[in-house]
């Protein structure tokens, strides 16, 4: 009887690919504060596309059926979505408790994935984000349970909630699109479904940006592509509940983005909440030898 293949390399790429993309949300907060999230959301998908295009056209490969078309455009609409949120939120909270309040995502992901991708959840996949979860609540009492709740801070936290429901989802089509084509289709019609969904609301929304404000953009744009070739091609590798606890990652690296780029401290309420987050990564990535043996 063969043995499975191993989950290493594709825990490292989600690992390496979440590292990225929390580098490319400071850059992105950035953007977003000078530019405002709409135009820093659009510049971005809009750059990522002009960069991946050409990659996916350079294989020559075919224009996807119906089915693998409807799976990128929702998922393109649903990470626009997502994304704008997010991006709003990072305009209110500091980039380390954005990450950290977002982290109900993979566990409704987990659950999304037993239904709609067909997957068993393994005890330890449960039993880790459950963990992962508990380190969350401790760094939102932290920051948020000293009575400093203004207005903006309400709109970021409500602008991150949505944003978190909409990344469960996401996370799910990441994996159905992952099974159906190859990283560089992935990315290039993610990317373009999004630019696109955000253009509908242009003639509402647009506002001609300062130029210095595109550096970072640019930047954001060449980490969001490298992060996306990563998750997709782990994602075809690796069953979803094995890669989804690893989002937690993104909180240490946020910790340190924010820290270095932004000037934004680090608490030890956020710190004990990091290492919970990082206990519920482990349990959660790991597998007992009975488990693999059984598969």
């Amino acid at each position: 009887m063969s043995q499975p293949a191993s989950p290493l390399r594709p825990v490292l790429a989600t690992a390496l690919g979440i590292a990225l993309l929390s580098l490319m949300d400071a850059f992105m907060k950035n953007a977003a504060l000078a530019m405002g999230a709409y135009m820093a959301a659009l510049a971005r998908a809009g750059l990522a596309f002009a960069i991946v295009a050409p990659i996916w056209l350079a294989r020559r490969s075919r224009w996807p059926n119906a089915s693998v078309m409807k799976v990128h455009m929702t998922r393109g609409v649903v990470g626009a979505m997502m994304a704008l949120t997010f991006f709003l939120a990072l305009t209110k909270l500091p980039l380390a408790q954005t990450i950290a309040i977002s982290f109900i995502a993979p566990i409704i992901s987990l659950y999304l994935a037993g239904w709609l991708l067909g997957e068993t959840i393994r005890p330890r996949a449960i039993w880790g984000a459950v963990l992962g979860m508990v380190g969350v609540l401790v760094i939102v009492g932290g920051k948020f349970g000293r009575g400093n709740l203004d207005e903006d801070t309400a709109l970021g936290l409500a602008a991150i909630m949505v944003s978190a429901l909409l990344y469960a989802w996401n996370l799910v089509l990441q994996k159905q699109q992952a099974m159906v084509a190859k990283p560089a289709e992935v990315a290039t019609f993610y990317m373009g479904t999004a630019s696109l969904t955000y253009l509908l609301a242009a003639p509402f929304l647009f506002a001609m940006p300062p130029v210095e404000a595109f550096g970072d953009v640019g930047v954001a744009a060449v980490l969001t592509v490298g992060g996306a070739l990563l998750m997709a091609w782990a994602y075809a590798r690796a069953e979803a509940q094995i890669l989804v606890p690893l989002e937690y990652s993104g909180f240490l690296w946020a910790s340190l983005f924010g820290w270095l780029m932004l000037g934004e401290a680090v608490t030890v309420t956020a710190m004990s909440g990091a290492l919970l987050i990082v206990a519920g990564c482990f349990i959660a990535t790991t597998r007992r030898r009975t488990e693999q043996s059984a598969i």
